[in-house]
């Protein structure tokens, strides 16, 4: 399979000096100008990150249907949305209607969400886990109904008054053929990406891991792949499961790079997040010769089959459709990318 680079967006918005992303509705704007620029470009991929009760994007559905319709070949996903906070079943409406719209071309990440600014946020939308059930708990069990009924299982009984007093069973509608093997899980552990593949679901990794070994960062994640992909074929599904990672590139081309980030990029960070050692990966600034040379080296990067190159988005759609044409013309190549317009069938 070929390589495939995407953006992630993580939608801030703020009204600040500097900022060319003032307000909410600059934040959906510029997302869906950068999701067609990004195409032009030849980039394989278009998803945003999903946050409540914060100054960045939070309603996925109506932003990808909107994506849809100014693009015509791009994917479009999510990285990812908390399903704590989600209705299983009305996400699997909206899921199914985006993607329709769409073409097909959604990527849908979710999971348990990560550190949040609110106190049990989920919560406030009425979603409380059980007496015996933690959080990750809730969001399994919502993301088990949400695949079952966007796979077109029986959800509820139908009303004998309009059958003719025949027993039938409904299904969530409409449905889109493929989408449930468009959903990803992102992992933040070993332990959890062999679930993902037990599931049947794609795994999406990112650039933090909710545990610590002692190894590089990039070395940790790729042990992680091995072993998600182990879990896959050992489950005995018939599909190819997809991986991605993220990571943040940032080439240094002109004055103003350098003044936004000449500075030293620094290493992998071990810290302590929900009272759990976890490890960070490092970002990737410098000239674009040596980001090629040091992303060709990244462990992670080599087994997963999707990059996704998270974005300064309050700079704005131009210089982030600019360091995107420079990622995609100087430095993807190196790992293996090939622009769409040359690839073979």
């Amino acid at each position: 399979m070929d390589k495939k680079i995407g953006f992630l967006n993580f939608g801030h918005w703020q009204p600040i000096p500097g900022s060319q992303v003032r307000t909410g509705r600059d934040a959906l704007v510029q997302t869906v100008e950068l999701a067609e620029a990004a195409e032009e470009i030849g980039v394989d991929g278009a998803y945003v990150r999903v946050h409540h009760f914060a100054r960045q994007l939070a309603s996925p559905f109506p932003l990808l249907a909107a994506m849809a319709a100014r693009t015509s070949r791009i994917e479009l996903g999510t990285g990812v949305i908390d399903m704590r906070y989600e209705n299983p079943l009305y996400m699997a409406e909206e899921a199914a209607a985006a993607d329709l719209l769409s073409d097909g071309r959604l990527q849908l990440g979710v999971s348990r969400g990560s550190p949040e600014t609110a106190l049990r946020g989920s919560e406030a939308f009425g979603y409380v886990p059980g007496p015996d059930s933690s959080d990750a708990d809730l969001a399994r069990q919502k993301t088990a109904l949400f695949l079952a009924a966007i796979s077109g299982q029986p959800i509820v009984d139908a009303d004998p008054k309009t059958t003719g007093g025949r027993a039938a069973q409904l299904p969530i509608l409409p449905q889109s053929p493929g989408l449930a093997e468009r959903i990803w899980w992102g992992s933040g552990t070993r332990a959890t990406a062999e679930w993902t593949a037990q599931q049947g679901m794609n795994l999406m990794s990112s650039t933090l891991l909710v545990e610590d070994t002692g190894v590089p960062f990039d070395e940790l994640q790729a042990e992680q792949i091995a072993r998600f992909r182990e879990a896959w074929r050992q489950a005995g599904w018939e599909r190819e499961p997809r991986v991605s990672v993220s990571r943040s590139v940032l080439p240094i081309v002109s004055d103003l790079d350098r003044q936004y980030f000449g500075g030293d990029p620094g290493q992998d960070q071990v810290g302590v997040l929900e009272g759990v050692r976890a490890r960070f990966g490092k970002s990737y600034v410098g000239e674009p010769d040596q980001l090629a040379e040091d992303l060709a080296k990244d462990a992670a990067v080599r087994e997963a089959d999707s990059l996704l190159i998270t974005v300064p988005n309050m700079l704005g759609v131009e210089y982030n459709a600019r360091l995107l044409q420079n990622i995609v013309e100087h430095v993807a190549p190196a790992i293996g990318w090939v622009h769409p317009d040359r690839r073979t069938v």
